[in-house]
């Protein structure tokens, strides 16, 4: 089984600022600006908010409402208005789905969805984010992969209830492919109590991928067994041993500011798959 520890949603590059947390702690990770996708972020809602009202408060920009958002990873069911049918979907194309086929990505491996957060506060011109908390890299959902589609060439009445995501809107391309989701987590074979994909409600500690004295977000924390072996490093994109500090039963790693998907290969270890699990089964999510 494979990990991915994939970077999505809004940071300073795309979107302009992090995702926001709320002061209940719940998280609602951004997705990036997208001109061909056909979902505007007035479209979309979280809880009784309005997603466009809250990407116009935290960037000061009021043309944002009516931009265009690439949806993708789409995990929360309440998002928008689904059809009978609907499940979790993830598309990718072009040199990161490259990098997913090279790194043999199949049905089974689980996404780890990561991106840039930092707390908001209410004021009165709106949601505006905390001066003295920093942005931070902190996973908010994962999604195990159940069946893979190549987009090209599903037959046009298939998947009906998948036409609004935004990777049926591009032009023809041999390496648009979606992900869909697993209705359960399967672990060696077995059925976990959690469900094959979702977003976790608040924060928690425990997701943050951010050392904790660090300044800067992409200096991690990661638990021990993703620390290379022999000098050789399993987590793609970080071959670099100079990148890895490792200590007891943590690693410290420079991650790489650019990339996707980092793909890490478990090679049959319970570690990995026991970590998965106290996120999955004990920190609460929806989906």
């Amino acid at each position: 089984m494979r990990i991915i520890l994939s970077r999505k949603g809004f940071d300073s590059t795309a979107g302009g600022c992090p995702s926001p947390i709320f002061p209940d702690g719940r998280m609602l990770s951004l997705p990036i600006p997208d001109k061909g996708s056909p979902i505007a972020y007035q479209d979309l809602s979280f809880g009784d908010m309005n997603v466009g009202d809250l990407v116009v408060e935290l960037t000061g920009d009021a043309k944002r409402s009516r931009h265009f958002a690439h949806l993708d990873p789409d995990l929360r069911a309440d998002s928008l208005p689904r059809s009978p049918g609907w499940k979790p979907l993830l598309g990718q194309m072009g040199s990161a789905q490259g990098h997913l086929r090279k790194q043999g990505v199949q049905a089974g491996d689980v996404f780890l969805f990561f991106g840039s957060f930092r707390p908001v506060e209410q004021t009165a011109e709106g949601w505006r984010f905390k001066r003295a908390e920093r942005a931070r890299h902190i996973i908010w959902g994962w999604m195990q992969i159940g069946r893979i589609h190549k987009v090209d060439e599903l037959p046009s009445d298939e998947m009906h209830w998948a036409r609004y995501h935004p990777h049926f809107a591009y032009s023809p391309d041999a390496s648009n492919t979606l992900y869909e989701s697993t209705d359960q987590l399967v672990v060696g074979g077995a059925h976990t109590h959690a469900l094959g994909s979702g977003v976790f409600i608040h924060f928690d500690e425990r997701l943050v991928l951010t050392a904790p004295e660090s300044t800067t977000q992409s200096n991690w924390r990661l638990p021990s067994f993703f620390a290379p072996v022999d000098g050789l490093s399993q987590l793609s994109y970080h071959g670099d041993a100079r990148r890895w500090q490792v200590a007891d039963d943590e690693c410290l790693l420079n991650s790489v500011a650019r990339g996707q998907e980092f793909v890490f290969d478990t090679q049959g270890q319970d570690a990995p798959i026991q970590w998965i699990l106290s996120l999955v089964e004990s920190i609460p999510s929806s989906s």
